[in-house]
């Protein structure tokens, strides 16, 4: 069990990764959570790929976490004749929702989201292709929007369309994503991502879809929308991950100010105890190169020091040249990050604010301790996950392990900064046996030593989640 790196690494499957041996390298990398994007693939091949990296865990000895992340309303243009245009600045573009999908030319493109002339204005500056595109909105007559090209380049197929500053009002969750979700129920997934989320309702509706299928998925907002930072503080009230989705969030916000905003998220995300995921070209040129650049290296080892849980890589892993190299250039990255960190953040205890509950009031209490003593290892008996939840959301190199029967629970903590899954049943109520069991377990994994001092939390009533309400130091010893 690798506990010298704490950040988390999520990484994308897709073709690149569908030979199971590179799956397995990437497990040995480092892996702890497998993104499955429903934008693309078959239900076969993504039924293949969550089979696939399960049994790599399992051959490993390791539990990985699966996440879906649902294609949600992608707004793009339809196709061009020859596959693409070359657009000159200065020139007319016009964009129509009645166009020949297949008909684009130099003048014109189809678009297939039919709202799309409702939700826009003259005056207004649409971005296609991650914003390398950039058209003028001078007028809109109908189902056409007429406009001139601000920044030009090469325009192919099937590109996104974003409006600066958002605004858009297509609906968070598509036909294709109510599908989605159900099969995400079928495959157990551990989390289920919400593409374009505005708000807390978006996040209800895909909970309560997921539910009515018994999935038991932990849901993500993902942040790329101006109006999901209108509405942060209602997502952080219902969802349990956030992710900063920095692609789309920096089309619509402009990427001067993407930066501090992901830092903000980051912040208010782990205030409300909030998992929270950083995504979106943190190593793109390792798609074709096998090192990442220093400005790579850079903004991976910031997002660490910033607190995040999880940095995520997409297409590197998913379609790039390198995927096992591109996880363990981020597990480097992240080892060599953290040496600089301890510390910074032991001030996150509230002390101006009530614990919502004896299990966040034990968490505090532990970690608090953890930081001004000796201690080797935090042993947390969970159902739920929740207790070490909260323990991670205060930054310490005291690693935390989650000890519980629950698969479910050992799959979803892999997501959680600093803390580690361990099988475990409790045989035991009496609680010198109980941790005479938790001391040989440890040893027997080699992660602590005999005399070194161990925080403990539990609840009285073994098997009952959201039970916890007590803490203990204790020493080990051996039998």
């Amino acid at each position: 069990m690798d506990t010298a790196r704490r950040t988390k690494i999520v990484a994308t499957l897709g073709p690149a990764t569908d030979d199971p041996a590179v799956i397995a390298g990437m497990v040995d990398a480092g892996l702890n959570v497998a993104r499955i994007n429903f934008s693309h693939g078959t239900r076969d091949s993504q039924r293949k790929r969550v089979e696939t990296v399960r049994a790599a865990g399992r051959a490993a000895g390791r539990y990985i976490g699966v996440l879906a992340d649902l294609a949600g309303p992608k707004i793009r243009i339809e196709s061009f004749v020859g596959g693409s245009v070359q657009l000159v600045e200065g020139a007319p573009f016009d964009l129509d929702t009645t166009l020949d999908p297949t008909a684009g030319n130099i003048n014109e493109v189809g678009c297939a989201y039919q709202n799309l002339p409702s939700d826009v204005r003259g005056g207004d500056t649409l971005l296609l292709a991650d914003g390398q595109i950039i058209l003028g909105v001078e007028r809109v007559v109908g189902a056409r929007i007429h406009c001139v090209v601000k920044a030009g380049g090469e325009l192919s197929n099937r590109k996104g369309v974003n409006r600066q500053g958002g605004g858009i009002s297509a609906p968070a969750l598509t036909e294709k994503d109510f599908e989605d979700i159900r099969v995400a129920a079928e495959l157990g997934i551990d989390y289920l991502a919400v593409s374009f989320a505005r708000d807390g309702d978006d996040m209800r509706r895909a909970q309560s879809e997921l539910r009515k299928w018994r999935g038991e998925a932990r849901v993500v907002a993902k942040i790329e929308r101006h109006e999901a930072l209108d509405n942060l503080a209602g997502i952080l009230a219902v969802t349990d991950v956030v992710m900063v989705a920095r692609g789309d969030l920096g089309v619509e916000m402009g990427y001067a100010e993407l930066t501090g905003l992901q830092k903000t998220i980051i912040a208010q995300s782990l205030a409300r105890n909030r998992v929270v995921i950083t995504a979106t070209q943190m190593m793109e040129s390792m798609i074709q190169n096998p090192m990442p650049t220093r400005a790579e290296v850079s903004d991976v080892a910031n997002a660490v020091l910033d607190g995040t849980d999880a940095v995520m890589l997409s297409a590197e892993t998913a379609a790039g040249k390198y995927p096992v190299k591109a996880v363990q250039a981020m597990a480097d990255v992240i080892r060599g990050a953290e040496k600089y960190q301890l510390g910074a953040q032991r001030g996150l205890v509230r002390a101006e604010d009530e614990f919502g509950n004896t299990e966040e009031a034990i968490s505090r209490a532990v970690m608090y301790t953890a930081n001004h003593m000796r201690v080797r290892a935090i042993v947390a008996l969970t159902e739920s996950g929740l207790t070490p939840l909260w323990m991670s959301r205060i930054r310490a190199d005291i690693p935390i392990y989650a000890f519980t029967r629950n698969e479910g629970t050992r799959r979803r903590v892999t997501l959680y900064r600093g803390v580690y899954a361990v099988p475990f049943d409790i045989t035991h109520t009496e609680p010198q046996a109980l941790y005479q069991t938790i001391f040989d377990r440890l040893l027997e994994l080699q992660l602590v030593d005999v005399n070194d001092l161990v925080i403990l939390t539990k609840g009285e009533l073994s098997g009952v989640s959201g039970g916890t309400n007590s803490m203990q130091i204790v020493r080990v010893t051996q039998r």
